[in-house]
């Protein structure tokens, strides 16, 4: 199937000056809406542990459930460049990562796949591309890293830290990734970060001058409300809303007014 969006056209738009916009989906009817916005990447993202599956972290998503995600939601976006991402320990050894990605690749009908990790990923990532697979990095927040973390705090704040990204960065580019996350990063070291690539930069909490951006859209719409990040800008409220119509929708059950005679056979 031709996509209207692709790898070559979403590295083309950074060097246009084109914004790049990616959210995340977990299901088909998402998958559809936002494909249907004209959204260049949908993020089939390991977020789905904590958004869907209501874990307090990323760890517990498996390779079997990113696989079952992306299949349904690739049904339902036929045009945005959909990316999945690899779960915590599918990816760590070179041949576990060629075997998992191109198993999420076959049989979850993804264009390209997204991994947490700096330079020890880029000899993995290099042998990916040579065979066909197309990977986003992703750096700074990593949340598959957050029991060494012990936080999910800004990223490289400190000098050294900020170094060791610039230098991930740059070895990720080199070795053939198409696109890397920066997540939760001072917004002066994404736009310095962004600057020294060719590649384009997908911010999430990391500035503004990042060549696109990043949300989950739970968040975006109002739904997830365990916590509100800094950077999550609410365009809805859509949570309270199924609440206040599963309340109305209560309320005319107990009352006998529905189903009304309209609505009867």
């Amino acid at each position: 199937m031709i996509r209207n969006f692709n790898v070559p056209k979403i590295q083309q738009m950074k060097q246009k000056g084109d914004k790049i916009v990616v959210l995340t989906a977990y299901d088909y009817l998402t998958a559809k809406l936002i494909d249907s916005c004209g959204i260049e990447m949908i993020l089939v993202g390991d977020s789905l542990g904590m958004v869907f599956q209501g874990d307090l972290t990323t760890i517990g998503v498996t390779l079997e459930q990113m696989i079952y995600h992306c299949k349904i939601v690739s049904k339902g976006a036929k045009d945005s460049v959909i990316i999945g991402d690899m779960p915590f320990g599918t990816y760590q050894t070179k041949s576990s990562a060629l075997k998992n990605c191109s198993k999420v690749m076959k049989e979850g009908g993804v264009q390209t796949i997204k991994m947490e990790g700096g330079k020890w990923l880029a000899p993995t990532i290099k042998k990916l591309t040579k065979i066909g697979i197309p990977v986003v990095g992703h750096l700074g927040l990593t949340p598959q890293s957050i029991y060494k973390f012990g936080t999910y705090g800004v990223r490289a704040k400190k000098k050294d830290e900020a170094v060791q990204l610039k230098e991930d960065a740059q070895a990720l580019q080199d070795a053939g990734a198409f696109a890397i996350v920066l997540e939760k990063i001072p917004a002066d070291l994404a736009k310095e970060v962004t600057e020294s690539l060719e590649i384009p930069t997908i911010g999430i909490g990391a500035g503004n001058h990042c060549d696109g951006q990043v949300l989950v859209t739970q968040d975006l719409l109002g739904l997830f409300d365990e916590f509100h990040p800094k950077f999550v800008r609410r365009y809805a409220e859509i949570g309270k809303d199924i609440q206040s119509a599963i309340s109305n929708f209560k309320g005319d059950v107990k009352k006998g007014g529905f189903p009304n005679e309209n609505e009867s056979y």
